[in-house]
């Protein structure tokens, strides 16, 4: 990413574990099509620091199930409404 105009805002969505005993932070844009997904070693995790909301490059996204797109873009609407995008969670 060489400047904002490059990158999408994400909200966290969703946050699980992997039966490898990783964790799984999913962020979705604002209308819960597209989705960015971390997986992070518990002990990676203790450094991280997780916002509120990234800046991601489009490249960066998945798309979204179906049938997760309307459940991500109220979760997505939730969380900006009560957070900043730095606020950590």
């Amino acid at each position: 990413m060489t400047s904002t105009t490059d990158s999408v805002r994400v909200w966290l969505v969703e946050r699980g574990y992997t039966n490898r005993d990783l964790v799984i932070l999913q962020y979705a844009t604002p209308d819960g099509e597209g989705v960015y997904r971390r997986e992070l070693a518990p002990q990676a995790l203790e450094g991280a620091t997780v916002t509120a909301a990234k800046d991601v490059s489009p490249s960066d996204l998945e798309a979204a199930d179906e049938a997760d797109v309307q459940r991500y873009a109220d979760e997505a609407a939730r969380m900006a409404e009560e957070h900043e995008p730095d606020d950590e969670i």
